[in-house]
């Protein structure tokens, strides 16, 4: 049984990641958006596994991304991803390294992984640099898609920088966690910056909708009877989920 849930809650984060990659297609057909900046308003709303669960579903599509660990304070992605890199960012904006050699592959196909170096000093005057404006030109050159996973918008300019640069920006909110005046703070922050902000993403939040689509159906698509429906996934205390207008309700990892 414990396998069966597992399996039904790692099928919840997939779809809902390639549902928000598929409306992030739809919201600007005519001009692709390519290069994705993700924040939230405050920490622990859940943006560093959102941007990873987004990135596998670009890799997983047959398209080539590179994620870009940009929350200089607070790095997470390296041992998310468990990638280990010899420099990142630093390095190759004082041109230690070059692009080539910083970024590295994943162990997932089309996934690629550029990181931050610790510690690094005055990471606002580096994202205001013009060297990271045209290093976030080379990997929109060199990739499909681009992700940058910023520090929280509400603590830092990191994030409007970032987002000014990219192609669009989305909000992750986490349920019952951020007060309704950080995020609308953050919200405005962004606006003020001008960036595109095309969207939010609700998560941590309720899935019973797609839990009950997947007890519903056989891995075949048929339907089965009401007396052959799999247990339902419960909802456990580190639940968590995306919802809004780019993505549907379901669950997220931590």
């Amino acid at each position: 049984m414990a396998k069966k849930k597992a399996g039904a809650d790692k099928l919840v984060v997939q779809n809902a990641a390639k549902t928000l990659l598929a409306n992030i297609r739809f919201s600007s057909v005519d001009n692709p958006i390519r290069v994705i900046t993700l924040t939230s308003s405050t920490p622990n709303e859940g943006k560093s596994t959102v941007a990873l669960n987004l990135a596998q579903a670009i890799a997983t599509s047959g398209k080539s991304v590179v994620l870009v660990e940009c929350d200089m304070r607070r790095r997470s992605l390296a041992d998310m991803i468990g990638a280990r890199t010899r420099g990142g960012l630093y390095a190759v904006l004082s041109e230690q390294m070059t692009i080539e050699e910083a970024v590295v592959e994943t162990s997932q196909k089309n996934l690629y992984f550029l990181d931050s170096e610790p510690h690094i000093p005055n990471p606002a005057d580096i994202i205001a640099s013009k060297r990271f404006r045209r290093l976030v030109e080379a990997l929109r050159e060199t990739f499909q898609y681009v992700i940058f996973d910023t520090p929280p918008v509400g603590t830092f300019v990191d994030a409007a920088e970032v987002g000014h640069l990219s192609d669009g920006v989305l909000f992750v909110v986490r349920e019952n966690f951020a007060k309704r005046a950080e995020v609308q703070a953050a919200f405005d922050q962004l606006r003020r910056a001008e960036v595109n902000v095309i969207g939010a993403v609700m998560n941590y939040c309720e899935a019973e909708t797609s839990e009950y689509y997947y007890s519903y159906y056989t891995k075949d698509g048929k339907k089965v009877r009401k007396s052959d429906d799999v247990q339902a996934v419960p909802q456990g205390k580190g639940a968590q989920g995306a919802s809004s207008g780019l993505a549907s309700s379901s669950r997220f990892g931590r």
